[in-house]
């Protein structure tokens, strides 16, 4: 209802503004008039005067005392002019006002000329001339003034003006002729500008009447019938064809005089008819403006206020609507789909609460769609949720039972590695075991989707190397792995599963997109914050963009999207690192792929002593038995052994069991050669150090050393012995495992 208002008061203001400014442009034009266009006619005669003087004092080379006297009464007439032009300030447009100024720069040029006059530096021609640049800057300025609204008027003052410009061409005339007749010679450029004179003033006589109209052409009729001018304009044509002055000074001095006054006394009535015709112009216009104008504004204030009570009643009823759709929109529906998102039930019939407003129907028909939208939001709502649980459900359902089926998988595998003493095909059944714990990650990663905890979780603080060699247990190629520094450092039981979870995506993850035969690093850090492990590839790396929108991700982790399948490993990491307040963040890595910081808080990690020299390789303590659905207590040994079997595997290697494959050793002494703080070094295991006799005994009490015996040759074991060896090792990393989960279990 608005834009109709304003739409109607634009227009009246347009029509009132147009109207207004037809009167003002009118009433400006008298002012105009009144001030500058009064100062200027007299400015213009005295400029004449003075003209016609300075001719006879060119000729003659005498400056008199009229002369004189002349001057004087011009200079009070350009200061009359000035202030007049100021007094008129802003009433002159843009375009009057430059040319105002432009005769004020011709009027300071007045000294100039006539010191050229004086010194006799100018001749009469060219001093006349000078006179009349300035006059024609002050025609101009009358020209500018004859802009008026009205299109009669401004024919008849654009007529008088052309009658106004032909006596200024007979003062130009007279003041030619004026010199010429004290030396009765006109010279041959005086003799052709006299004969434009003469052309230029008949042809502005003929514009001139034929633009008047009849109460203002007839008293210039009669002056053009009239003797006088008739005497002027004989003397006129024989000056144009002789060349020379008239003989007689005096007729022509009395005919001139007398057309000039009568000229000046006919122009001056006109003028004042103009006037009068334009100020009765404006009072015309400004009534029409109060008719037009006070009507219009009555209709237009007639419509505000019909337009107002209506528009208060439906901004009432719009208010209503829009509070209920606002408390609808930003409040009830987000707080409902927040309950049904947590897994919370609705009474769906409830919370449908239709919108309480009144007012005309139309409004009632808004509010009544917006209760059907709000139906259909909340059916959808409830529907989505139902399904994201049912999909949820299927999901831990089959992760359950995958899960069950590979830990009796994993217990079929170690019952046949022990009873296989074949190095290949024990190393084969191995490669089955990681695979197995591989399956096992994705089904856990499958139920960490869905929302629910995996189930596996130990009571004791579980040491930071044995969650790093788990995790890269379960990674497929897992002999790239290099584990550097990892000092001293345990987390608590119930999130060393998730932690290991988190760490092995992060590695697998590395593994793969770096190149094959690239390693992977993986350190720890006690920092203040907590424990930091890092995971460190040498791949292609990612770009700012994709660096941040993945860290975004890691800390925020939305609702997780079944389209995006891409992306799997990462919304595990992100829900387990939020589940737990875990910080992880992926950086640009110094060697050109991507780093990996895992920052677990400080309320999670506890002190954990270092090993000492007496102290076995650490192994992953045991969990506890059946804590999630299938997750038999052979899932505590299977994790122990997958950490274990690099370990064995190098033991055994270390033996000098030379009978397993190459591949297998390498593999073997990959995963290991990090340890609990670097790799081996000076022949010892894990770089333990070594046990000199009698190092920390006194000089007096060291006993000599016995004579070296001389090396034995060695001899390479049997296929018989070998075989015996690695069952021997099995069987004690057999026991090793089953004391391990006692140990948890109790």
């Amino acid at each position: 209802m608005l834009l109709p208002l304003l739409s109607l008061s634009a227009l009246w203001g347009f029509v009132l503004n147009l109207t207004v400014g037809d009167g003002q442009a009118l009433l400006r034009a008298n002012t105009i008039y009144q001030t500058v266009g009064v100062t200027s006619t007299e400015l213009g005669l005295q400029l004449q005067e003075e003209r016609a003087r300075s001719a006879v004092a060119i000729t003659t080379r005498q400056l008199t005392e009229d002369l004189g006297a002349q001057r004087t009464r011009t200079d009070q007439a350009v200061a009359t002019f000035k202030r007049a032009s100021a007094e008129a300030g802003d009433t002159a447009d843009g375009t009057l006002r430059a040319s105002v100024r432009a005769l004020e720069r011709e009027l300071d040029r007045l000294g100039a000329i006539r010191s050229d006059i004086d010194n006799g530096r100018s001749s009469r021609l060219a001093a006349l001339n000078s006179y009349n640049h300035v006059l024609d800057a002050l025609f101009r300025v009358y020209d500018q003034m004859v802009s008026l609204p009205d299109l009669a008027i401004f024919q008849q003052a654009a007529a008088m003006q052309a009658m106004g410009n032909a006596r200024e061409v007979i003062a130009r005339e007279h003041a030619l002729i004026s010199g010429a007749l004290i030396d009765q010679e006109l010279t041959e450029a005086e003799a052709a500008a006299f004969t434009e004179y003469a052309a230029t003033r008949a042809f502005l006589h003929t514009r001139g009447t034929a633009g008047l109209d009849l109460a203002l052409r007839r008293p210039y009729e009669k002056v053009f019938a009239g003797p006088t001018f008739r005497s002027f304009g004989l003397m006129e044509a024989r000056i144009v064809a002789t060349g020379a002055p008239p003989p007689d000074a005096d007729a022509w001095n009395a005919a001139v005089g007398q057309v000039m006054k009568q000229l000046d006394r006919i122009g001056l009535s006109a003028t004042q008819e103009v006037a009068d015709r334009t100020t009765d112009a404006a009072v015309a216009i400004m009534g029409r403006i109060a008719v037009a104008g006070g009507i219009g504004l009555i209709a237009v204030l007639a419509s505000i206020v019909i337009s107002v009570r209506f528009g208060r009643r439906l901004g009432a009823e719009l208010a209503g609507l829009r509070s209920a759709a606002l408390d609808l929109s930003e409040r009830r529906l987000p707080l409902l789909v927040e309950r049904l998102r947590r897994g919370e039930d609705v009474n769906v019939k409830k919370e449908l609460k239709p919108l309480k407003v009144s007012g005309s129907a139309e409004i009632t028909d808004v509010a009544r769609a917006f209760g059907s939208v709000q139906r259909t939001a909340v059916q959808a709502a409830v529907g989505q949720a139902e399904l994201r649980r049912g999909v949820g459900q299927v999901f831990v359902n089959l992760a359950r039972r995958k899960q069950g089926l590979l830990h009796r998988q994993l217990r079929l595998l170690d019952r046949m590695q022990r009873r296989t003493h074949d190095p290949d095909r024990l190393e084969e059944l191995f490669r089955l075991d990681h695979l197995t714990t591989r399956m096992r990650r994705h089904a856990e990663s499958l139920i960490i989707l869905s929302g629910a905890e995996p189930g596996r979780a130990w009571r004791k603080p579980v040491p930071v190397i044995d969650i790093v060699r788990a995790a890269i247990a379960e990674v497929e190629d897992y002999t790239r792995i290099t584990v550097e520094a990892v000092p001293p450092g345990a987390v608590d039981g119930t999130v060393a599963a998730d932690l290991t979870h988190l760490v092995a995506e992060l590695v697998e993850n590395a593994a793969i997109y770096s190149p094959p035969d690239a390693p992977v690093q993986v350190r720890g850090d006690m920092v203040s914050n907590g424990y930091a492990i890092e995971v460190d590839d040498r791949g292609l790396g990612l770009s700012e963009a994709e660096y941040g929108a993945y860290n975004t991700l890691l800390a925020n982790p939305p609702e997780f999207d079944l389209a995006d399948s891409d992306r799997l490993g990462l919304f595990v990491v992100a829900t387990l690192a939020r589940r737990h307040g875990v910080n992880v963040l992926l950086r640009r890595s110094p060697f050109g792929g991507t780093t990996a910081i895992v920052l677990v808080p400080r309320r999670l990690v506890t002190e954990q002593p270092a090993l000492t020299s007496g102290d076995a390789a650490p192994a992953l303590p045991g969990r506890t038995r059946a804590t999630a659905d299938g997750d038999e207590g052979g899932d505590g040994e299977r994790r122990a052994g997958a950490a274990a079997e690099p370990a064995a595997r190098t033991r055994k290697e270390g033996d000098g069991v030379s009978a397993l494959p190459t591949r297998t050793r390498k593999k073997a002494l990959a995963v290991l050669s990090g340890g609990a703080g670097g790799g081996a070094s000076g022949g010892t295991h894990a770089g333990l150090p070594t046990r000199v006799r009698q190092a920390n005994l006194a000089p007096q009490l060291r006993a000599e050393p016995p004579p070296e015996p001389e090396p034995e040759e060695k001899t390479e074991r049997s296929p018989d012995e070998v075989r015996d060896l690695f069952s021997a090792f099995q069987r004690g990393t057999q026991r090793a495992r089953e004391e391990a989960q006692e140990e948890g279990e109790a």
